[in-house]
């Protein structure tokens, strides 16, 4: 079906735009949000009535740092509303952008049923002419799929409603989600209609073009970039990981090998610091699901697998590092440990995949006992970790985690953390070990010197 222009591109330099978001996750209420900020009418939509409801009262469902004020604001100029109605999203929006999750499959591969059936109900509910953005990272194939869905409805309907989609993936940084989004590092554009391409194009003039690159391509091209850059930063993650386990036991010191080879400005220093793995809701399912699509197109990507099955390594190779420290002095079933840090990274409540769970799990399953303390990830961990929540004591705050402990294990490198009285926190433990899984103390003996002190990539 031939597009036609159906948007006056002249007045929408003038006039706002009226977006429709589908999902109020990280990224549809953060790109939300902003874009009502930047003065467009932004009808979000969720199925969740519990979401929507404290959303509607201003209250951030999710925790991200900026986040709040320009809700708040949004919904106070009235550019900003939210509804648990996909029908009413459709109809009153110009272009309809979906940003729902696609989590991995049973098979491995990004499960995108939501997004297809979004797609049916678009073309179902659509009166007039619209463009779909496609902001959920989705496999090669999915756009030009969501296009056919929606065209294959419009004709059911016998209606002839211009429909075009666009891929254009979102990069944004859990914690600073509204920073990338006010000025992010790059903005992809796949589509195959100059239309939809001056479309988007216009509604970020807002962007400093001289210092944010565009990059226009097709389809497949813009969902291929999307699970590139994720599956490259997680295997710089597992390959210095693999380095740190090598520094460790060689007696080389991994954080001076990264300055090092950070140096090289051919390599940069960037997600070259050890820790405890990669997690979170993108690395751990773009990089399985990158891996089936090119099982799919015959071309098997051996360096990401590599990545996949060093990163699972790396959380075994913590909790034995813990078991085997403690054990040569302890018996294991008397000890207590003190967990500071679940969510996978700092500035962020999001706990899926995180190698917190892992190296809990592995300390339970030894018969230790674990207490644990999060600035910001333990509502999320208490309602998703039921296989392991009536095992595990939460804190409310450090001091507590601390107390009778015979070892902190810090997995999360939250900035409050580096700013605790330390001696006052020792003197409450039972033992003094201390496993800085993130590297945090290294270079601060004031901390290293009370405790048994164990680093990553560190020989002791």
């Amino acid at each position: 079906m031939a597009a036609t222009f159906y948007f006056d591109l002249d007045k929408m330099r003038w006039f706002a735009l009226r977006i429709g978001v589908i999902g109020t996750g990280y990224v549809g209420l953060v790109y939300g949000a902003v874009m009502a900020d930047f003065g467009h009418y932004v009808t979000c939509m969720d199925k969740d009535e519990q979401k929507i409801g404290q959303l509607k009262l201003g209250n951030s469902t999710i925790y991200e740092p900026g986040l709040p004020p320009i809700l708040q604001y949004g919904l106070s100029t009235g550019n900003l509303y939210f509804t648990t109605s996909l029908e009413e999203c459709v109809k009153y929006s110009d272009m309809i952008v979906i940003a729902i999750g696609t989590p991995t499959g049973p098979d491995g591969n990004a499960d995108v049923s939501d997004v297809m059936t979004v797609a049916e109900e678009i073309g179902t509910f659509m009166l007039d002419n619209k463009l779909v953005v496609c902001k959920s990272t989705v496999p090669i194939g999915t756009s030009r799929k969501m296009l056919e869905i929606i065209e294959q409805q419009l004709q059911a309907r016998n209606v002839g409603y211009q429909i075009e989609v666009a891929c254009n993936p979102e990069f944004l940084r859990q914690g600073k989600a509204v920073e990338d989004c006010l000025s992010p590092s790059r903005v992809i554009i796949g589509t195959e209609t100059q239309h939809a391409r001056e479309v988007l194009q216009d509604i970020y003039r807002m962007y400093d073009q001289e210092k944010i690159p565009f990059l226009y391509t097709g389809y497949e091209t813009a969902e291929l970039i999307k699970y590139a850059s994720n599956s490259f930063l997680a295997v710089k993650i597992s390959f210095v990981n693999e380095l740190a386990w090598l520094s460790e036991t060689a007696g080389a010191n991994i954080q001076d090998v990264v300055m090092g080879m950070g140096l090289d400005a051919r390599i940069s220093p960037t997600f070259l610091e050890a820790g405890a793995g990669y997690g979170g809701s993108c690395f751990p399912k773009d990089t399985r699901a990158l891996v089936e699509t090119g099982a799919k197109y015959n071309a098997q990507l051996h360096i990401v697998e590599a990545a996949i099955a060093a990163n699972e390594t790396q959380k075994t190779r913590m909790v034995q590092k813990i078991i085997d420290t403690l054990s040569s002095h302890h018996d294991l079933s008397c000890l207590t440990i003190g967990v500071l840090g679940l969510s996978f990274k700092p500035e962020t409540d999001d706990i899926r995949s995180a190698p917190s769970y892992d190296i809990i799990k592995g300390l339970l399953d030894q018969g230790l006992t674990v207490k644990v303390y999060c600035p910001e990830g333990m509502r999320q961990a208490k309602l998703t970790w039921t296989e392991i929540n009536e095992r595990i004591f939460y804190c409310d705050s450090e001091a507590e985690c601390a107390d009778q402990a015979d070892a902190l294990v810090l997995i999360t490198e939250w900035g409050q953390f580096r700013n605790l009285e330390w001696t006052k926190i020792l003197a409450t433990m039972h033992n003094n070990y201390l496993f800085d899984l993130r590297n945090m103390f290294t270079r601060e003996n004031s901390v290293t010197e009370l405790f048994h002190y164990y680093a990553v990539g560190v020989g002791v």
